[in-house]
């Protein structure tokens, strides 16, 4: 027998036909001896219905409210999916986020887990009872209800796994697992039957929509194995876990694209101590993420800084760098350029082989794609290009990369 978490999204349990479709699943795991804990979504759409009704009141609404609003999303899923297992023959028990023990702290509508005291969960499976938990939630030390941001349910059932000890952990969506590419972008992409912790949290943090980082995280540091596969077939998913040598042979492991990139160059920046932390502190100060960055000094010893973010951040950039401009003097400019996308190549591999870099800007200066910006880190090599080259861009480094099936 083992114990097995499975964690089921929106649009996995989007009507009552795919509640139904879940439950035989789960199911059919029970007729094979498993204990299941099964960690659900808001039906799809139900979460956006929500939002929708309380803005109708009020323009901002309070967030400790529409954290109480939002959670009833998944309470809804459970019970309907406990509904659906009793009607099988599953003796089946639905679990709030408080109920299975979710500690959480931090802001309301983005709280992080604390910690899992599961100890109600615990008492049904030693009653073999099927355990379902509302996702993306929890209840904080003094007893409000939080939810956790995007990606929350997969980051429940991440935790949920550790604190009960799972054999396995299983994060079932609507894709059949991690690609090597896009596979709406990249026709040859194919599915990797698994991929190290460290390669999914840099493929997650460039673009790469499968997992949220922090759940990657979590699995990373409390050890947790899990697999991503879909809910609506059989076949096997992508493995994750933790990198073993036989992996830094695949030199690069998955491409990554984001669109709608901006960036930002503030020139004529006096080269004296504190002016970068002023600039990236006005910027963290307006809720501003950048992402790449290229810094140098010429000549005149004024320095010249640009940055990358969403294109929906310049405008609330620009005005917090208004102050910093007008302090700077007349020896300080601004310029913006929007329509730009990302590209990333990510791969352990990158630590024991040479040349990536050289063969990847070559495959690109070959198809005539121009290079802008570059960022590197241990295991990924980042670049900029125009937003409507990003898709041939792609293309062409993953098969330069031998990654086509």
């Amino acid at each position: 027998m083992a114990l097995i978490v499975q964690k089921y999204g929106g649009t996995s349990v989007g009507s009552i036909d795919r509640i139904r479709n879940v439950a035989q699943r789960i199911k059919t795991e029970r007729d094979k001896g498993n204990q299941v804990v099964a960690v659900i979504s808001a039906m799809g759409g139900v979460t956006d219905k929500l939002i929708s009704l309380a803005n109708e009141l009020s323009d901002e609404p309070t967030e400790r409210e529409l954290d109480v609003l939002l959670s009833s999303g998944e309470q809804q899923s459970i019970a309907l999916l406990s509904i659906a297992l009793n009607e099988m023959g599953i003796d089946a028990v639905s679990a709030t986020g408080r109920q299975a023990g979710i500690v959480t702290s931090g802001s309301h509508t983005r709280g992080r887990i604390e910690r899992i005291e599961p100890t109600m969960v615990d008492r049904f499976l030693e009653e073999d009872r099927t355990v379902i938990v509302a996702g993306f939630q929890g209840i904080t030390e003094d007893g409000m209800i939080h939810t956790l941001g995007r990606g929350g349910s997969d980051l429940s059932a991440i935790a949920v796994a550790s604190s009960i000890k799972a054999d396995l952990c299983q994060i079932l969506t609507d894709v059949d697992g991690v690609y090597t590419a896009d596979p709406r972008v990249v026709k040859k992409a194919r599915k990797l039957p698994e991929i190290s912790y460290d390669e999914l949290l840099e493929l997650a943090s460039v673009g790469t929509k499968v997992m949220q980082s922090r759940s990657v995280e979590f699995a990373k540091k409390y050890g947790v194995k899990f697999e991503v596969k879909s809910s609506l077939n059989n076949n096997p998913g992508t493995i994750v876990t933790e990198e073993h040598e036989a992996m830094e042979s695949v030199v690069i492991r998955g491409v990554s694209i984001e669109r709608s990139q901006a960036r930002v160059t503030i020139t004529g920046i006096p080269d004296t101590p504190g002016m970068s932390g002023s600039i990236l502190g006005a910027l963290a100060a307006a809720e501003v993420n950048i992402d790449m960055i290229v810094s140098n000094i010429a000549s005149d010893h004024l320095a010249r800084h640009s940055f990358t973010m969403h294109t929906s951040d310049l405008g609330r950039a620009q005005k917090a760098l208004k102050p910093i401009l007008t302090e700077l003097g007349g020896s300080a400019g601004i310029e913006t350029e929007a329509g730009i996308g990302k590209l990333s190549c990510v791969g352990i591999g990158m630590r024991s082989h040479s040349g990536v870099a050289a063969k990847m800007f070559e495959a690109l200066g070959e198809a005539k794609i121009n290079i802008g910006m570059i960022s590197t880190s241990e295991i990924k090599i980042s670049v900029t290009v125009e937003e409507d080259q990003i898709e041939e861009a792609a293309r062409v480094v993953h098969t330069a990369f031998d990654l086509d099936e």
